[in-house]
C-alpha cells in the first residue's frame, strides 16, 4: 500500500477524543502513522503477524497494521470513552479485517495482559509529562511479551529508553525523527497549536537475525 493511500485511510478514522490529560491523550495524525507504520512493515513485516497496540486510543496504529496484512491485532485501551471511538473505527473496516481485531479493556501495568503470542508491539505511550515514569509499565509489558520487535514513538528528549531496553535484554535503534503536532486540547496549553520533536524507536532482542546481519556488515 502506498503511503498516500494509507494516510488517507487513517485520516478518515474517528478521531481520538483526547479528554483525559492525566493519561496524556494525544492523537497520532494519519500522515505520521502511515509513514511510521510503513517503516515498521519494511523492518519487521506485518504480514501474518500478531500485533499488540498498547494504549491504542482510536486504534490508528493497529488499524494500519491490519491494513498492511497483520493476521491479528490486539488493541489494549483503558479509557471507556476512547474505546467507543475505537469500536466505531474497527466497525468501519471490511468484515475480514474486523474479524482480526480484538479489543482488550485493560490498564497497562495494573491488569494482567497475555502477550506471549505477540510478534510485534506498537505504541505511542504516555511520555511521563503529567505522571513521572508513566511510560515504564508500557515498556515493561512490551519487553516482557513474546514479541521479537517493539516499536515506540516517544519524545526526542527522552534519554532513558535505550538503557531501559538494555536492562531488559533488548537492543535499540532509532528508525526516524520527525515532528509531532499538539493541538491545544487542554487548559494548560498556552498556544492553540504546538509541535514537538519525536523519535520512533525499534527495539529487538539480542541475537536476532537483523542484529547478526548488522554485526557481519
Amino acid at each position: 500500500m502506498r503511503p498516500k493511500h494509507l494516510a488517507i485511510s487513517l485520516s478518515k478514522l474517528r478521531p481520538h477524543p483526547c479528554e483525559n490529560v492525566i493519561l496524556e491523550q494525544y492523537a497520532t495524525e494519519g500522515d505520521l502513522a502511515s509513514y511510521w507504520m510503513l517503516a515498521v512493515d519494511e523492518l519487521d513485516g506485518f504480514q501474518d503477524s500478531i500485533v499488540a497496540d498498547l494504549g491504542a486510543g482510536n486504534g490508528i496504529l493497529g488499524i494500519a497494521a491490519l491494513l498492511l496484512g497483520a493476521s491479528k491485532v490486539v488493541f489494549v485501551e483503558t479509557d471507556v470513552s476512547v474505546i467507543a471511538a475505537l469500536e466505531k473505527n474497527i466497525a468501519s473496516l471490511q468484515a475480514d479485517l474486523q474479524a482480526k481485531a480484538e479489543i482488550v479493556h485493560a490498564t497497562v501495568g495494573l491488569d494482567d495482559l497475555t502477550l506471549d503470542d505477540v510478534d510485534i508491539v506498537v505504541m505511542n505511550p504516555p511520555w511521563g509529562v503529567q505522571r513521572e515514569k508513566a511510560d515504564r509499565p508500557f515498556l515493561h509489558a512490551a519487553f516482557s511479551s513474546g514479541a521479537t520487535a517493539v516499536h515506540v514513538l516517544h519524545s526526542d528528549r527522552a534519554s532513558h529508553l535505550e538503557p531501559f531496553a538494555k536492562d531488559h535484554g533488548w537492543c535499540a535503534e532509532a528508525v526516524l525523527r520527525t515532528e509531532f503536532r499538539l493541538p491545544a486540547m487542554y487548559e494548560h496549553h498556552a498556544q492553540r497549536k504546538g509541535k514537538t520533536d519525536v523519535k520512533c524507536w525499534r527495539f529487538f532482542r539480542k541475537g536476532d537475525a537483523r542484529l547478526a546481519r548488522d554485526e557481519d556488515a
